[in-house]
């Protein structure tokens, strides 16, 4: 995924979430070269200290004799460091360079903050104020497409429901009765889903207020909407409640996984 925001009349990209362009930054500076912007900056003492305590920290896999070589050299007239040897040499995570489309030298956020106060600090603050008003746009979205799953939830709920009233509630029940048949139809699709009646949830989260569903992700929320129209037409063909539960949970994993698999590989659930 790739994102991009203006920074003072700067187009910088951002990649895998949270992945700024530092060669985007670098052209606030020099728009010709800015490979060799990005270098002096990876040429500083401060610097090398700067990227080594972050890797220590984010990175178990960093290579501490290596960098260690690179922080006594640094500052040196003769020291020179590229973003892709300093990640060959030490097993670094928090820069990459790609080539292609997208090409130039990405570091994390809070490297890439760090970068663009070498560079000044009017460019770093509103970086980080556009980088801000870009993640609460993307939660914005991402609640409103939740907020929409769950509306496509309420709705099938109605399907389901009439399929429980025409096919499984006897014409002479006791209207006290009724709810215990509704629920009960409820949490065979929990059950099939979350693995949980109501109570056992509720049980389990007493601090929680609302209902397992109000907790549900979207992938959740996609799922559930399918199993309320499934579940509907298995109780029109009179199939049993322990046979339906069966089914309904395979095709709940079965489902769950396409969705997972789909979000982890794009980095999100259209």
């Amino acid at each position: 995924m790739k994102n991009k925001i203006i920074v003072q009349d700067q187009e910088v990209s951002i990649v895998r979430d949270n992945y700024i362009s530092l060669t985007d930054i670098a052209k606030s500076k020099n728009k010709d070269e800015p490979k060799d912007v990005v270098k002096n900056w990876l040429r500083n003492k401060n610097t090398i200290e700067f990227l080594g305590l972050w890797e220590r920290i984010n990175n178990k896999n960093f290579k501490g004799v290596e960098f260690d070589s690179f922080k006594n050299e640094a500052g040196l007239n003769s020291f020179t460091l590229s973003p892709t040897k300093w990640v060959d040499k030490t097993g670094a995570i928090g820069i990459f360079t790609k080539t292609g489309r997208y090409g130039g030298t990405y570091a994390h956020k809070d490297i890439a903050f760090e970068f663009a106060s070498w560079i000044s600090a009017e460019f770093k603050l509103f970086l980080i104020k556009e980088f801000q008003r870009l993640k609460e746009e993307e939660i914005e979205k991402q609640k409103l497409g939740w907020d929409i799953k769950r509306t496509l939830v309420k709705m099938n709920y109605h399907i389901h429901t009439d399929a429980i009233k025409n096919n499984l509630i006897p014409p002479n029940i006791a209207k006290n009765k009724i709810p215990f048949i509704y629920a009960t139809e409820a949490d065979l699709l929990n059950v099939a889903l979350f693995g949980l009646t109501a109570k056992q949830w509720s049980e389990a989260n007493p601090r929680l207020e609302g209902n397992m569903r109000d907790y549900a992700t979207s992938e959740q929320l996609v799922v559930l909407a399918n199993l309320e129209n499934l579940n509907a037409q298995m109780i029109k063909q009179n199939i049993s409640s322990e046979e339906r539960l069966i089914k309904l949970n395979e095709i709940a994993i079965e489902q769950l996984q396409l969705l997972l698999k789909y979000t982890a590989k794009t980095g999100k659930l259209k």
